[in-house]
């Protein structure tokens, strides 16, 4: 990794003086806040405390009160309701939070959520003629719909109103729908980085102004925001502006251990049901074992986690959740072998891009395949398989790459694509695969190069003795959450010495020293394994790493989260960013 600061200007000191003292805050974590765009007391403390009166008015998203004042005279007139959600977490959570805002308000509506194998992503013809067949009057997608033409056409012409809720990219034409909210529609958008289930939450609460405004009473939406957090997370979007005062109070939500679904994920993760938990725990440990049921088929089993009040029955699904995840976790390993082998090989021949193929590799695996060639082979990484009669695929990017744009520019070879900047689906038919290659290829090679080295962006340096501060510690986490956007402070240590090397079982142990102060700190190198050899036991190292409070089994001890670590023997270089 090159190792670089993200921001090599110093502000001014008796400024960094004056808003330490005003926010009652330390120094450093004034002037890092500085550094990171926040250049008055005011732009600070609301980041810091972003409360939800800083939210958005809903006034201010086109066709927002529009859509709503529909839903809420379509359900105060009985008409058949119906929610068309995804199976990833967004999309789950999404579809818990519509059907559990229309239950509390009394009204009770179908859904549907695609499985994954048999159904793909996205509305299908047969699931839009199956709902009408139910009655289905009123359609809400959540996280989807946006590149639906041809179903949305069939729900209009079957006489169905259709709300499109969604947060993809836009292909040429828009689907046909009575309603289509999504941000990214619009310039100054208010909210223009929502996940899915942020769009739906905000069409709720406009619903629930609407039906206040007919006369109704209006139920709390704020404990829905637990749903809110946990898919806008796990959908890895921006974690600036609404979607940070969203994630941050959500995640009090989820600390608060009331819904019972999520207080048994937690036990399942061997967490304390009432633990309080950071955006990590939440990517790493909740949205693996949501997306482990749709990953793997079907997304019901999550969907209903989410949703039930039964405690013994959340601890059965939370429990299969697990069971999935493992299973997950072993196909994963067995299609990332072999995708490696062909990705390397591609490396040798000199390719820019990564595009591998197997038939058989799992749909639902690819996707996070793609992420962990992304990380090891630092390419845009295509990850094929067959469905069907045609090749369906997943990628993922590197920073400054635009794959959905890419995929716009090799649009002749493919039956259709969809997604974001940085991770996008596609498909095409079996004919196709060798265009498609070199073409994706080519255009990353001519716009992006080949093969960049990662960068490890440092937000300054750090003495042990203030890494182990709990004052200070308690101050970064005031930064939370960490995302997309909102990157994890990183600090750098010279010269420190290694004094232990211990393997656990999915990372290692190290005992660090910092000589000139002599505290010994411990640190976890996650996915290090193969680069920390047993022989730099007893040696000096530059490490790059996150100080944190980690308070597993209630006992509250300092931890540092390893970023990357240089031999002491070799210069130091870290260059601007």
């Amino acid at each position: 990794m090159h190792w670089v600061l993200r921001n090599t200007a110093q502000p001014p000191a008796e400024h960094v003086q004056e808003w330490a003292e005003q926010l009652e805050i330390s120094k450093v974590l004034a002037a890092l806040l500085w550094s990171r765009g926040l250049q008055t007391p005011k732009a600070m403390q609301h980041f810091m405390n972003p409360s939800l009166r800083f939210l958005s008015g809903l006034e201010g998203w086109p066709g927002l009160q529009e859509a709503a004042d529909f839903l809420a005279g379509a359900l105060l007139e009985g008409q058949k309701v119906a929610v068309w959600g995804d199976y990833d977490v967004d999309g789950i959570t999404g579809t818990a939070l519509v059907l559990e805002f229309l239950q509390e308000h009394g009204f009770s509506a179908a859904h549907h959520i695609p499985n994954r194998l048999e159904e793909g992503y996205g509305l299908n013809t047969e699931g839009v003629e199956m709902l009408h067949s139910q009655g289905v009057q009123v359609l809400v997608t959540v996280d989807s719909g946006i590149s639906d033409i041809e179903p949305i056409a069939l729900a209009r012409r079957l006489g169905m109103d259709v709300i499109v809720t969604d947060h993809h990219l836009p292909g040429d034409a828009l689907p046909p729908a009575t309603h289509i909210l999504n941000p990214r529609l619009h310039e100054n958008h208010p909210c223009p980085t929502l996940a899915g289930v942020g769009v739906a939450f905000f069409l709720m609460a406009a619903v629930n102004a609407a039906l206040y405004a007919r006369g109704r009473q209006k139920v709390d939406v704020r404990p829905l925001l637990d749903l809110v957090a946990l898919g806008t997370l796990a959908d890895v979007v921006d974690l600036h502006g609404q979607n940070r005062i969203l994630v941050k109070n959500g995640l009090l939500f989820i600390g608060s251990g009331k819904r019972v679904g999520i207080a048994a994920l937690k036990s399942a993760c061997n967490l304390a049901p009432s633990a309080w938990l950071g955006a990590g725990q939440v990517v790493f440990s909740l949205a693996p074992r949501l997306n482990a049921a749709g990953r793997l088929g079907s997304g019901e089993a999550a969907l209903e986690l989410l949703l039930t009040q039964d405690r013994v029955r959340a601890g059965e699904l939370a429990q299969e959740l697990s069971r999935l995840n493992a299973e997950r976790r072993e196909e994963e390993d067995r299609i990332l072998l072999a995708a490696k082998a062909q990705a390397e090989q591609q490396v040798a021949q000199g390719r820019s891009a990564i595009v591998v193929y197997h038939p058989t590799w799992h749909p639902g695996i690819i996707g996070i395949v793609a992420s962990r060639l992304v990380e090891a082979l630092h390419r845009p990484s295509v990850v094929l398989c067959e469905m069907g009669s045609c090749i369906k695929g997943s990628a993922r990017s590197v920073p400054g790459f635009d794959v959905h744009e890419a995929f716009g520019l090799c649009a002749k070879f493919l039956l259709g694509f969809g997604g974001h900047k940085m991770a996008a689906g596609l498909s095409m038919l079996p004919e196709q695969l060798k265009s498609f290659q070199d073409q994706f290829n080519a255009i990353v090679a001519s716009t992006h190069g080949a093969g960049k080295p990662p960068l490890c962006k440092l937000d300054g340096e750090l003495s042990f003795m203030q890494a182990c501060d709990f004052d200070f510690l308690k101050e970064l986490e005031m930064l939370q959450p960490f995302g997309m956007g909102n990157a994890e402070p990183v600090f750098y240590s010279q010269r420190v010495l290694l004094r232990a090397i211990k393997p656990r079982r999915n990372f290692i142990q190290l005992e660090l020293e910092d000589e000139g102060c002599g505290i010994v700190l411990q640190a976890k190198a996650w996915r290090l394994a193969q680069e920390i050899p047993a022989s730099m036991k007893g040696k000096r190292v530059h490490v790059a790493y996150t100080p944190r409070i980690d308070r597993y089994n209630g006992a509250a001890t300092v931890e540092l989260r390893l970023k990357d670590w240089k031999e002491a023997g070799v210069p130091l270089v870290i260059e601007a960013e």
